[in-house]
């Protein structure tokens, strides 16, 4: 049965930043091959389908959502089945992922008319329009970003006033047995560390969003042979951390490493590793200066108040 916990983090000044070792090189390599796959990990794409399950704790359906990462946060199915009217745009982070993500609607001549999720626009990260949209969603994003911080404050950027941010990650206890096995065997950590909710939480403060609320899940997955598990492993991501060794690793080493993984069966017979699912939404709202300060707003904020219908009196 899985495990789930959950932490409401309050509204208070913070300047606390989720750590991250990730190495952008190594990512761009990653990213590289992501755009390769066919669609989403089964992984992401069942997170996606839990996330989905959090989306009525908003109050009005919004009317356009940005996909963050879309290609492989493979959540355009889970989102529409919920959000059915809402416009899809996509976000991405290099020009090979949007192409990928533009190659996995298109459909044989004799379809007809587009289907849920179908993405309405596609973005390049420093393309996205500031202050437009109502909802951001993004699926198994944060874990991977080597700037978390700088990732958020995108966020909140994107965000229209009032518009809903949506997001899962790893937490800390994801691949557990994997960091025993690599410290048994005198071997450098497999990944880069994930950070904990609660630094998360923080974060959002920190980044400008309020009511940020975060929980967790955690979830055991087996598998039938150590080569079964390294090559679902290798579709979710890579070794990104940048205290890795460098060079490539040999084959004797590679062996090495599935003959501890096959010491690790089960009495099935199966090899069994723990993912934490780390949950979190928040809101945008108007920044409120301290007295003394100087307001800044930018056009497209005044633009969004504008555009909101005013609450006339009440005539009751």
């Amino acid at each position: 049965m899985p495990v789930i916990a959950s932490i409401y983090c309050p509204a208070m000044p913070s300047t606390a930043e989720p750590p991250s070792r990730v190495h952008a090189a190594s990512l761009n390599r990653l990213l590289a091959r992501l755009s390769r796959a066919e669609q989403a990990p089964w992984l992401h794409q069942e997170t996606a389908r839990r996330m989905a399950e959090r989306l009525p704790l908003i109050r009005e359906a919004p009317r356009d959502w940005l996909d963050w990462w879309g290609h492989q946060g493979g959540s355009a199915n889970a989102v529409a089945q919920v959000l059915p009217k809402a416009a899809r745009r996509v976000v991405e982070p290099t020009s090979a992922l949007l192409e990928a993500s533009r190659r996995s609607q298109r459909r044989p001549w004799w379809s007809i008319g587009a289907r849920p999720g179908d993405a309405q626009a596609f973005h390049l990260e420093p393309e996205v329009p500031a202050g437009q949209a109502q909802l951001l969603w993004a699926n198994m994003v944060l874990h991977a970003s080597p700037d978390p911080s700088a990732t958020m404050a995108r966020w909140q950027a994107a965000l229209d006033i009032d518009g809903f941010l949506m997001f899962s990650t790893f937490g800390p206890d994801t691949l557990l047995e994997l960091r025993e096995l690599y410290a048994e065997e005198g071997w450098a950590p497999p990944h880069a560390p994930f950070t904990d909710m609660h630094d998360i939480g923080d974060a959002l403060v920190h980044a400008g969003f309020a009511d940020p609320v975060m929980d967790q899940e955690h979830l055991v997955l087996t598998w039938s042979s150590p080569q079964a598990l390294l090559a679902e492993l290798r579709s979710m991501g890579a070794q990104l951390d940048g205290s890795r060794p460098p060079g490539l690793r040999t084959p004797r080493w590679r062996d090495r490493l599935l003959a501890a993984l096959a010491r690790r069966v089960d009495a099935e017979g199966r090899i069994r590793m723990s993912f934490e699912l780390v949950y979190g939404h928040a809101v945008k709202v108007k920044p409120r200066a301290r007295r003394g300060e100087p307001v800044t707003i930018s056009v497209e904020e005044v633009r969004s108040s504008l555009r909101k219908p005013r609450a006339g009196p009440d005539r009751s």
